[in-house]
């Protein structure tokens, strides 16, 4: 871990030092594991991690009821093509959202425990985000699976050396290599683990308490200035141009580097030109022979981050800025559709494309295409109580509101937890009773959200305003 990264952590931690709100639910979830209610235990912690990412406990006891939990009696084809749309999302998210990737490959492990790709991804998460003990239990059960992954070693000796369990981590380098002796990475990596020890014994374990600064370890200030010139490089437009040159010079020889096009057409998107980001990953694919599903999200990251930086480069100031501001929103909007229904008719089986497709039509008013869409994507385990809320609101606007009410309440049935989804199922719930001249059910809704958040949207007014009327 580099000592920028010391300054920005999500420390990992223990029961005590979650809120009370997180405590109890955890509790309740080691209850409902004891109890044999694995279902139950899944969404109280995985509640808990949402909130709390680096609660390590919960995390544990999550991983426990997961495989207490596998029957095995979920298909292989069922878990391959539910974990594969996943994996290819959390791979997306790991990018700009370690947490979200975080939470992705747990909801892989909720039904396929020992996925070795979901674990890969929660261990890759977890080193972004700092929590080396999440990134080890995940590490293991991978390198486990794939016993002979470089990759995973060294992933697996760095983490466990932060953690330091030192010895482990130089038994692992060391077995490495055997294999392979004449390896100069894997010699500077041992000799860069003893050389730590060293180091934590003389200091270094005070800037991991939260004690000095890394300034106080760094004695030559010419280094310290080169390490946060290191730290701001991947911003710098003149490095990245650099670099480019660089790496295209490369490419004249090595021409099915399928790594270095990548890494070239991220340092384009860094300079956003994105253009030629587009024309390097395409250029994967075509070299490759595949549609890889990952290099495709890139892509789709690609043409989203031009309509951000269209919007970045207006001058709010201009005549005509609102009107300009709406046009490349809606072209995105209309990007974003087309792009959605694309997959999904590639993919009809996706119930995580259906519902973004659902969710997409019902933002654009089209309410039919909206319900035929999201009836499909409330059979997604991971989104139905979400899918079925939008459904109830695309029946609500289109006048049905008997219909909006029953699938309002078929959610809050399913619902076990009283969170801002529960709120917002019962708010709606309130208002589609208010329409159909059922008031007296309504306020019993919002009563129900103002016992637990006064301040949720116009709750307050409502019930203070039912109470003013009985005098």
């Amino acid at each position: 871990m580099s000592l920028f990264s010391y300054l920005f952590r999500m420390p990992e931690k223990e029961v005590s030092e979650v809120p009370f709100a997180q405590q109890d639910l955890y509790e309740k979830g080691v209850a409902a594991l004891k109890k044999n209610n694995l279902d139950y235990a899944i969404t109280l912690f995985m509640t808990v991690l949402r909130s709390e990412p680096g609660f390590y406990p919960a995390r544990e006891a999550l991983r426990a009821t997961q495989h207490k939990r596998a029957t095995g009696k979920t298909s292989f084809f069922k878990k391959f093509v539910g974990s594969a749309s996943s994996l290819t999302r959390g791979q997306m998210a790991l990018r700009s959202n370690p947490v979200e990737a975080l939470q992705v490959a747990e909801e892989v492990l909720n039904d396929d425990p020992g996925n070795v790709a979901a674990h890969e991804l929660l261990a890759a998460a977890a080193i972004a985000a700092d929590l080396p003990k999440t990134a080890v239990l995940s590490l293991e059960v991978a390198f486990k699976g794939k016993p002979g992954d470089r990759r995973l070693a060294l992933q697996l000796a760095e983490a466990l050396a932060r953690l330091g369990n030192r010895a482990r981590a130089e038994k692992i380098l060391h077995e490495l290599m055997r294999s392979n002796p004449n390896d100069p990475d894997l010699n500077e990596r041992l000799k860069n683990l003893l050389a730590n020890r060293t180091m934590a014994e003389q200091g270094y374990g005070a800037l991991e308490g939260g004690q000095g600064s890394y300034r106080d370890i760094i004695r030559d200030k010419e280094e310290a200035v080169s390490l946060e010139q290191e730290k701001r490089a991947v911003k710098d437009v003149d490095v990245a141009a650099r670099l480019i040159a660089e790496f295209e010079k490369r490419l004249a020889t090595e021409g099915n580097n399928l790594k270095l096009m990548r890494d070239i057409a991220e340092l384009y998107r860094k300079k956003n030109e994105f253009d030629r980001a587009i024309e390097y990953y395409e250029r994967i694919n075509s070299t490759s022979g595949i549609n890889d599903p990952l290099i495709l999200e890139f892509i789709r990251e690609t043409r989203s981050a031009r309509f951000d930086h269209e919007e970045r480069q207006l001058d709010t100031t201009a005549p005509g800025h609102a009107e300009r501001l709406a046009e490349i929103r809606s072209r995105r909007q209309q990007w974003r559709l087309d792009d959605t229904k694309n997959r999904a008719d590639l993919n009809p089986s996706d119930l995580h494309l259906r519902y973004e497709l659902g969710e997409l039509y019902l933002a654009e008013g089209r309410l039919g295409e909206a319900i035929a869409e999201l009836q499909k994507a409330q059979n997604n385990p991971n989104r139905r109580i979400a899918a079925m809320n939008l459904l109830a609101q695309a029946f609500a606007r289109r006048g049905m509101n008997d219909l909006a009410a029953r699938k309002f309440q078929e959610a809050l049935k399913e619902k076990q937890i009283f969170d801002d989804e529960a709120k917002e199922l019962r708010y709606q719930l309130g208002c589609v009773l208010e329409k159909i001249g059922k008031p007296q059910d309504a306020i019993e809704q919002f009563k129900l959200i103002y016992e637990q958040d006064v301040a949720y949207r116009d709750v307050m007014a409502r019930v203070d305003s039912f109470y003013a009327a009985q005098g």
